[in-house]
Order: structure tokens, then sequence, then C-alpha cells
């Protein structure tokens, strides 16, 4: 477990607190903090060290104002160019422009947990007045002892902190949505081609997908895995391909959904009359391939407005209940990639 600043429960240390455990005067702190001259080393190491015990962070930016905010919010999200994070971090700045708040953002390397406690740790240092965690692998348990509000999007409560709220797209919800789909037309089963489970949201997909079947008491066929690109939906299309059973699938996003297609092509399994597919995402593209990508889609901004909405509020009303989260809508969008089974078809 990381821990991130002070525990809960404790009260921010102030440069008082800092000059007596050092045992030196306010004015030498602050000469210490603003990097002054005229501060020798073993006293400069004495003050830096009692700040680190003391969880003591300079906050120049809200100090200057009246309100004692700088009226910014963090950001923590993974470098990734994939459709999701990417879209839900454009979310996040359309909302934030609503609010008043400005935004710093700090891009995190995926499989370092340590980038997570390091960008908080960074956001803290630069005075902002909540922090949003939109991390979507899952890299261990995360322990937040900060002194301000987070909204964490999209991942489990393994993200826990004293003032800590969540929202997410509800991925299970729309994964449901996406199979009941495909059960609705007559298909027997749905195959699903998961994404990679480190992901909070391919385990959501795969839950929902799970979930859908269960509830219609019909047979769960196994899980082929794929890593978000259009590559690895090929590769499990052609594996697919060579089971006449498969009449369904869900793939758990669209890039996936359209490899898997072609390689069913190329195998002669004609899309949607031999097999039925449903992505997830909606991507700009999915209008436009043959045939026309029938796929749910992710309520980012919805999401973000939402989330943004809850952590403004626990900003500015720091005694109050934080505000209830609902659910986001699901919408499915039907295009030409999902048809009945051949059998429950009119003949040719």
């Amino acid at each position: 477990m990381t821990q991130l600043g002070r525990g809960a429960g404790s009260s921010a240390p102030r440069s008082v607190d800092v000059a007596r455990l050092a045992g030196v005067s306010q004015k030498t702190v602050s000469r210490v903090f603003n990097n002054e001259p005229y501060v020798s080393a073993e006293v400069r190491q004495r003050v830096l060290g009692a700040a680190e015990e003391l969880g003591y962070r300079l906050n120049n930016a809200a100090r200057a104002l009246a309100s004692g905010r700088t009226r910014t919010i963090g950001v923590v999200t993974l470098g990734t160019a994939l459709y999701g994070p990417a879209s839900l971090l454009v979310g996040i700045e359309r909302a934030a422009r609503d609010t008043g708040y400005a935004l710093r953002v700090v891009n995190t390397a995926d499989g370092d947990p340590a980038g997570i406690a390091g960008a908080v740790e960074s956001l803290l240092d630069q005075g902002v007045d909540g922090i949003v965690i939109s991390e979507p692998i899952d890299e261990g348990k995360i322990s937040l002892g900060v002194d301000v509000p987070v909204l964490v999007l999209g991942a489990p409560a393994g993200f826990v902190g004293p003032r800590a709220v969540a929202t997410g797209v509800r991925a299970d919800l729309l994964a449901r949505a996406a199979t009941e789909h495909l059960l609705d037309l007559g298909h027997p089963t749905v195959h699903h081609l998961a994404g990679p489970q480190r992901w909070y949201s391919a385990r959501d997909r795969l839950e929902g997908w799970r979930a859908a079947l269960a509830d219609r008491g019909v047979y769960e066929p196994p899980v082929a895995q794929g890593d978000w690109s259009a590559a690895s939906g090929y590769e499990a299309g052609r594996q697919l391909a060579a089971d006449s059973d498969v009449t369904a699938v869900f793939a758990a996003n669209d890039d996936m959904a359209i490899g898997l297609i072609r390689a069913l092509v190329e195998a002669g399994r004609s899309v949607p009359k031999d097999v039925s597919v449903v992505g997830f995402d909606d991507i700009p593209v999915a209008a436009y391939v043959t045939p026309r990508l029938t796929t749910v889609r992710q309520p980012f901004d919805a999401v973000a407005k939402q989330g943004l909405e809850l952590l403004v509020h626990a900003i500015e009303n720091p005694d109050a209940d934080p505000l209830p989260a609902g659910d986001p809508p699901v919408e499915l969008v039907v295009r030409a990639s999902t048809a009945p089974p051949r059998s429950r078809t009119t003949p040719e």
C-alpha cells in the first residue's frame, strides 16, 4: 500500500509547527521554503526534515487568495492515446470550464504504481483544491491520506481516502445492454472478446456480459482475450471463426470488434448473417466500417460533468455530506453488424 501525504484525521500542520520541531523561528522556515540566502545547510536540512516528518506542504498560491483556494483541480491520468481514457480526459476538461476551476494534468505510466503517488504529491505541491484520479489500470491498493477532496473515476474502492468520492461510466451496465441485444435477437448464447484484465473497465465489461447470460440462464462460453487492439481482435476472430457454434460476439471495444469482423469475413463467415458482432465505445469510425458496427456509446461527457459537480461540491462545502452519484445513461447504437441467427431469418 502506498501512503500519500498525511494520514486521515490529522489537522494540517502549520509553519509554526515546523519551526517548533526544528528549533528555529517562523521567519527561518519561510526563508528555507522560499529558497532565500543566509540559511546554513545544517539549518535548511533540519527545517526540511521537520516539514517532511509533519507532512507540511507550502501552498503559496492558496495563501495569495482571500478564499484560501487556488481554484485549480489536479488530474492524474494514464498517459495513453487509447480512445476511452483520452475521451474521458477531454470530458473532464470540458466539464471544468463550467465550474470556474482550472486543470493541472499529470500523466502516469502503465506498470508504475509509484507514479500515481508521485503525481498526487506533485499536484498537492502545486496547491490544487481537489484531485481527480482517472487511472484505468489496477496498480494495487492506493491509500489517499490527503487534505483535499479526491474524485475517483471508473475504479473500485481500492482507492480510499478521508474525502474521496467516486463515479464512473458503469461499463457493466453497458456490457449487459450489448449482450442482451444479441440475446433478444434470438442467439442461443453470446461469446465475449475481453480486454486485458488489469483494466478495471475490461473487468466490468466481462462481469456485465456474464451477468446478462446468467440472468437468461444460457450457457457461458469460454472467454477470448485481446489487448484492445484491432490486431488482437483479428487473432481472436480467426479462432472464433473456426467454431460453427459461434453466432454472436460481444467485443470489449470497437477496435477489437473491427479486427474480429475482418477475420470472420476472411474465413467465409458473413457478418451479420452468420455471426453478429457488437462493439463498445462508439468510436468515430464505427459508423463507417463495413458492416456499420453496432456498439454501446460511453457517456464520457455525462460522467465527467457529474464527477466534477461532486468534486466541486466537496471542495466548496467541506462540512456537507457528499452529493449522491446516479447511474449514467445507457445508449445502444444499433447498426448493421447484428441480426437474428440464420435459423430465424427468412431464407434467401
